[in-house]
C-alpha cells in the first residue's frame, strides 16, 4: 500500500472521534476506517456493532487488517477500511496504545497521533456519555497513563480548549504526518 496509515490514541474521552471527524470535514483528502466493535451501536463513533461469534468469524476468515481486545471488548479494522491507502490515499482510525506494537509490525510506516486532556476534563466526558459508572470512569483515567511503545514517533494533540482549537491543533499534527 502506497498511502499513509495513522493511529490516533489516548484515553477515553479525550476527544479523539471529535477530532477525527473535524479533521475530516475540513480536508477531504482524509479517510476514516470504521471500526468493527464487540458492543450496541451508540454514541457519535461510525462503528460495526458485532457480537463475539461474528468477530470471531471474522478474525478466523483473515478480514481484518488489525485487531485488538480492550475495556472487555473487541475492535478490528477491517482490510477494506484501509482501501483508500492502495491510491496514496491517509487512513486515520482510532486505535489503542495497547495495540500499537502489533500494529507496527503490520504497518511498519504506522504514525501515531495521542490525543489527551487533563484528567478532570476527561472524567467530565466519560460521566458526559453515560456509559459507564464513577467507578469505572475512575479506573478508566487510572489506566490513561499508559506508556507508548518505545521508540515510537508520536505527536501530540491536548484537547482541552474549544472543539475548534482541537481540530486545529489535529490538523496540525496530521501536516508533518502528510507532508
Amino acid at each position: 500500500m502506497t498511502g499513509q496509515l495513522i493511529a490516533v490514541v489516548g484515553p477515553s474521552g479525550a476527544g479523539k472521534d471529535t477530532l477525527i471527524r473535524g479533521a475530516l470535514a475540513r480536508d477531504p483528502t482524509l479517510s476514516w476506517a470504521r471500526r468493527s466493535v464487540t458492543r450496541p451501536p451508540s454514541g457519535s463513533e461510525p462503528f460495526e456493532s458485532l457480537d463475539e461469534a461474528e468477530f470471531a468469524r471474522r478474525v478466523a476468515a483473515d478480514q481484518f487488517a488489525l485487531h485488538w481486545r480492550a475495556h472487555g471488548l473487541r475492535y478490528g479494522v477491517a482490510w477494506a477500511e484501509l482501501e483508500p491507502m492502495a491510491a496514496g490515499g491517509t487512513v486515520l482510525f482510532n486505535g489503542s496504545r495497547a495495540a500499537l506494537s502489533e500494529a507496527v509490525a503490520q504497518f511498519p510506516a504506522l504514525q501515531v497521533i495521542e490525543v489527551t486532556a487533563p484528567a478532570e476534563l476527561l472524567a467530565r466526558r466519560l460521566a458526559e456519555r453515560g456509559r459507564e459508572s464513577a467507578q469505572q470512569i475512575a479506573e478508566r483515567i487510572a489506566r490513561s497513563c499508559a506508556d507508548l511503545p518505545e521508540g515510537l514517533p508520536v505527536r501530540r494533540v491536548i484537547n482541552d480548549g474549544s472543539c475548534a482549537q482541537g481540530v486545529e491543533r489535529m490538523l496540525a499534527a496530521l501536516h508533518p504526518v502528510r507532508a
